[in-house]
């Protein structure tokens, strides 16, 4: 619990806190870009064309956060789980120093800058950190461990709300303060982190360090290491012997986990799909359109972030108990549900996360040597999409009004199709089973297509 703490404080906390941070200065920040191009060009912006800097601003975080998916992969292998997770630090650090600094420059480009650093440690931290909780975790806990990164991420959407708010740093004069605030738990990172062991599994597969693999699950188990568990390690490093780390091309190409990479692009691409983060993004826009007061809304959207933390946690006490597509298939099912109240009552609310489960996935259903390169694959897709709704999103609260959620209400209805017809339980299974099991996806799908159709259509085969 030490190491899940110290490692996400630093890593997915810093996800959920830069999405949040970023509603409670769009006023202030929006006139400081109109005073910088009044003062250098003598140009005075209409609101769309300040709209459209604002977005570019909020947009390229997840830009940077596709660059830190795809350098994770490699940096996690060349220099393991726990010191590129140090390592990021580096990035958040010169994105807060920028941020700091750019009031007093006049310069709304070292934002964009900060907010693209910021973005690649995010993007580092949601590859790394899950790959590292799950393979340090025993069976029985893995799924809780892996979902503690979403816990830390609504976490840190709560925290960015709350210290967003205009009596701590969310007023006119302290916006540069709150943009920079994220050094703190990056700090918090670096001074405790090192005194935790690397993973397992990267110690004995990766590294062939058997004495020190045994050290540091004696260190994390708090006991003398079950014999059960380390054969389970050794079988997996027998089956990856001679075998070099794949590459995400190398995957699409392989037909033997082609449904395990149809699988991630799927739920990581739904995940941001379904409007769910974009919403932070522009809180302040989908409030004001609702009609409430924009002296309540920092105040709304706290309650927003608290009814998601708090489902977070109620999903870290099920997973081990209900299953990964359960969850999964409720959330996207709640959400669907949600967002049709919303269409009728456009009154914003949550319900069960499926960033958390989603995050599980890469872990359990892809080998030791395969498995960075699907993180790279499923941040890829997260961060494209979360682009994507980036930029589309105010457009889509201006153009739909009061239908803007019926296209995620779409998205959540077929994701939670696709999870029951295609994704298979994986609780309880060892990693080695399920990355072996070849007919866990493809063949289950046809067989489930064969039974849905056949109650429909009498079929001659």
């Amino acid at each position: 619990m030490l190491m899940v703490t110290s490692c996400a404080i630093g890593g997915t906390l810093q996800y959920g806190y830069n999405l949040a941070i970023m509603n409670a200065p769009t006023i202030f920040i929006q006139n400081f870009v109109n005073e910088t191009f009044r003062e250098r060009w003598d140009v005075q912006l209409k609101n769309y064309q300040v709209t459209l800097v604002w977005t570019c601003i909020v947009s390229i975080y997840s830009l940077g956060g596709l660059a830190g998916a795809l350098i994770a992969g490699p940096m996690s292998i060349t220099f393991g789980r726990k010191k590129t997770m140090l390592l990021n630090n580096i990035f958040l650090m010169l994105s807060s120093l920028l941020a700091l600094t750019s009031r007093a420059a006049k310069s709304f480009e070292m934002i964009i800058i900060s907010r693209v650093l910021v973005g690649i440690n995010a993007g580092i931290s949601m590859n790394v950190q899950p790959m590292y909780f799950g393979e340090s975790a025993p069976k029985h806990l893995r799924g809780a461990a892996s979902l503690s990164s979403a816990i830390f991420t609504a976490f840190g959407v709560v925290l960015g709300q709350v210290v967003g708010l205009r009596e701590i740093l969310g007023s006119e004069p302290c916006w540069q303060y709150l943009l920079a605030s994220n050094a703190i738990p990056g700090l918090i990172q670096l001074l405790t982190l090192p005194w935790f062991p690397e993973s397992p599994r990267y110690l004995l597969i990766d590294r062939g360090d058997k004495e020190a693999c045994i050290n540091a699950l004696r260190r994390l188990r708090g006991c003398e290491v079950q014999r059960s568990e380390l054969d389970e390690i050794l079988q997996e490093q027998a089956e990856a012997k001679g075998l070099r780390p794949s590459r995400p091309w190398e995957l699409f190409a392989d037909r033997n986990v082609r449904w395990q990479v149809i699988s991630i692009i799927t739920l990581s691409s739904a995940m941001q799909l379904c409007g769910n983060d974009s919403i932070y993004f522009y809180a302040y826009y989908v409030f004001k359109e609702s009609g409430i007061s924009p002296d309540m809304i920092q105040y709304i959207t706290i309650c927003t972030g608290t009814c998601e933390f708090t489902a977070c946690i109620i999903c870290n006490l099920l997973i081990e108990r209900q299953g990964r597509k359960i969850l999964l298939m409720g959330g996207y099912a709640l959400m669907t549900v949600w967002a049709i109240v919303f269409t009728i009552a456009l009154c914003l609310c949550l319900s069960l996360p499926t960033a958390g489960v989603t995050g599980v996935l890469p872990t359990e259903i892809f080998s030791q040597t395969a498995r960075p390169a699907a993180y790279m694959i499923a941040g890829s897709m997260m961060w494209i999409n979360l682009f994507i709704m980036g930029m589309i999103f105010p457009f889509l609260v201006s153009e739909l009004g009061e239908f803007c959620f019926v296209p995620f209400a779409a998205v959540c209805f077929l994701s939670a199709l696709y999870v029951g017809l295609v994704l298979p339980e994986t609780k309880g299974k060892t990693l080695s089973a399920i990355a072996n099991d070849k007919s866990i996806f493809g063949n289950k799908l046809l067989e489930r297509i064969i039974i849905v159709l056949s109650t429909e259509i009498p079929l001659k085969l």
